[in-house]
């Protein structure tokens, strides 16, 4: 708890910075402190969440998840749509003060509760490396590690909605029409915003008429399970991402739907796999390591980003007249990506059928 307050005022601080100066100083000392906060709030907050239930009511954890997973993405539609235009009309003074201040709040609204929440008390140096080094923390770090890596290939891909499919929504028809009665037309980074709203729609559906439903007529679905299908789900996503961009190459200018159509089906991944990891972090940890395993899921996303960056970083050749090419150009770029999905699912689908499912939640004498 006491990790997310000061952490969150170091966030907070990050904005300010970003809002104060727009010169390439206030972007890094912004970003920095930013990814400072964001670096030791992430993983507290899952934990701090998770942390609130005990044996008496561990069957909620499921459910706790997908709603704070929710909340997650109420905040991300809003920001994606406001942030773009905030900046395109009032600079970014304005852009990033804005959602600085609601951090600001959110802070001192976290603050308020300080009386509320069930906290859990520290370990302390020697108890948290007797969990480190007990044969349960091992299981737990030595089995979801793995799990992680091929987590982190869902990441270079979804975390291409900020990039790649900015870039090419850019070339493709942005205009929306609502059955012929109006039309609107959207940024290109605006588009982003329909994969929240999607994971808003979905969650819901998913946990309470999907999962139930092939429970009950096809095979339990297992968290392993739900990760390797997402993953195969996510290398159809950017399939279709892939074949946008064979229609640009041949000069045509697609409609805006078609990238629609990747996001629902990058969403229905992201839920299987995001929120189901996310959920496995906390409960497949032993109680004292809750926050250290999260931290390992959040840096999936990390390595994930890293991957994309270097595959853009050693895309690049010279020649020998010292112009420039892609070794991945157009939809060669995103089959690269697809294919990669392809093979992590057959390595996902490998481990699945090792992967034994356990379950660890805070007891009463754990809390402060």
């Amino acid at each position: 708890y006491k990790t997310i307050i000061y952490l969150s005022i170091v966030y907070c601080f990050g904005h300010l910075a970003l809002a104060l100066d727009e010169t390439r100083l206030g972007l890094m000392v912004g970003l920095t402190l930013i990814a400072l906060g964001a670096g030791g709030i992430k993983p507290c907050v899952s934990a701090h969440v998770g942390d609130q239930f005990d044996s008496s009511n561990d069957s909620l954890l499921d459910r706790i998840f997908k709603y704070f997973y929710i909340s997650i993405n109420v905040g991300s539609v809003l920001s994606m749509l406001a942030t773009p235009w905030l900046l395109a009309n009032y600079g970014p003074h304005i852009a990033f003060g804005v959602p600085g201040l609601l951090m600001l709040v959110a802070t001192i609204l976290f603050w308020m509760g300080r009386n509320s929440f069930i906290s859990i008390k520290p370990a302390g140096p020697k108890a948290y490396w007797a969990a480190l080094t007990s044969e349960q923390g091992k299981k737990a770090i030595f089995s979801l590690i793995p799990i992680y890596v091929m987590v982190a290939v869902f990441f270079s891909i979804f975390d291409q909605t900020g990039s790649a499919l900015v870039l090419q929504a850019d070339k493709m028809n942005k205009v929306i029409s609502f059955f012929g009665l109006f039309d609107i037309s959207v940024l290109p980074s605006q588009i982003q915003a329909a994969n929240p709203f999607f994971v808003i729609l979905f969650i819901p559906l998913f946990g309470f008429v999907l999962y139930p439903f092939v429970d009950k007529h096809f095979f339990k679905l297992t968290g392993m399970r739900k990760i390797t299908i997402g993953m195969l789900i996510t290398a159809i996503a950017f399939a279709i991402c892939a074949y946008i961009e064979m229609l640009i190459t041949a000069g045509q200018t697609p409609s805006i739907f078609w990238q629609l159509l990747a996001y629902i089906i990058l969403t229905s991944a992201e839920i299987l796999v995001s929120v189901t990891a996310l959920e496995m972090a906390y409960t497949q940890a032993p109680n004292s390591l809750k926050s250290f395993i999260m931290s390992f899921y959040l840096l999936s996303v990390a390595l994930g980003n890293f991957v994309t960056a270097m595959v853009n970083f050693g895309n690049e050749y010279t020649l020998t007249d010292g112009s420039t090419g892609l070794y991945l150009e157009g939809a060669d770029y995103y089959w690269f990506f697809t294919a990669l999905a392809f093979v992590s699912t057959f390595i996902l689908w490998y481990m699945s059928a090792r992967y034994k499912e356990q379950m660890f939640v805070q007891t009463e004498d754990m809390r402060e």
